[in-house]
């Protein structure tokens, strides 16, 4: 038994980690963001669907603001509840890559894929203004993000993760093909250029995997 006031052998114990796992904190987070998209369409529908207008309006500076806004607004509940599932899945894994690296990469995917929207949001064969809003550019973005990340990083967990993704739903990125998309209601510019902020998004996130890797080569030679 050491002396009094003396600490034990090996310093102090140590104190046991209270911090929710990983998995828990993502899964509240994305469930939060769902009841969120919920409750704003309740009141959307309540107000008349007056807050459709804030979506992304191409080549109108009242239609920037639609590049924060739009995630965030749904044509009705069949629209929002067809986004629900794949926000859930997808942001859920998102998650499981780091808090960090979830919340960088939306952010990333949001303005950049918003933007982008911004940009060719008008183009295609149905003309005239439009008026973009929904999540599908999110769920793309985390989509694409995904399914390159691992490849970037070349870490084996993020691999199977993004090959799983390619399984479940890969088929939908047809939905970013402006040839298959003519009018009737569904942005595939949104979805095109969501799609490529997830690109974005992966390499410029996996930087430090990639720094780290080509370290390990250069001390090889």
């Amino acid at each position: 038994m050491p002396p009094a006031g003396f600490p034990p052998p090996g310093g102090p114990p140590a104190k046991p980690d209270k911090s929710a796992p990983a998995w828990k904190v993502g899964g509240l987070t994305i469930a939060a963001f769902i009841v969120a998209l919920w409750v704003i369409e309740m009141i959307d529908a309540a107000s008349g669907h007056r807050l459709d207008q804030y979506g992304i309006r191409p080549w109108t500076i009242d239609g920037l603001w639609g590049i924060l806004f739009a995630p965030l607004l749904h044509g009705g509940w069949d629209h929002l509840i067809a986004n629900t599932v794949p926000i859930l899945v997808l942001g859920f894994l998102m998650t499981l890559s780091g808090m960090s690296r979830f919340v960088w990469a939306t952010v990333i995917i949001w303005v950049l894929g918003g933007l982008g929207t911004w940009i060719i949001g008008d183009w295609g064969p149905c003309g005239g203004p439009t008026n973009h809003i929904g999540a599908s550019g999110l769920i793309f973005g985390w989509l694409t993000f995904l399914l390159l990340f691992g490849w970037f990083s070349r870490q084996p967990w993020e691999i199977v993760v993004g090959l799983l993704v390619l399984i479940g739903y890969g088929s939908v990125l047809w939905g970013a093909v402006p040839v298959l998309n003519r009018c009737g209601g569904v942005s595939w510019q949104a979805h095109l250029c969501g799609a490529i902020a997830g690109v974005i998004a992966a390499y410029l996130l996996s930087g430090p995997e990639r720094k780290a890797r080509a370290a390990r080569r250069a001390a090889r030679r």
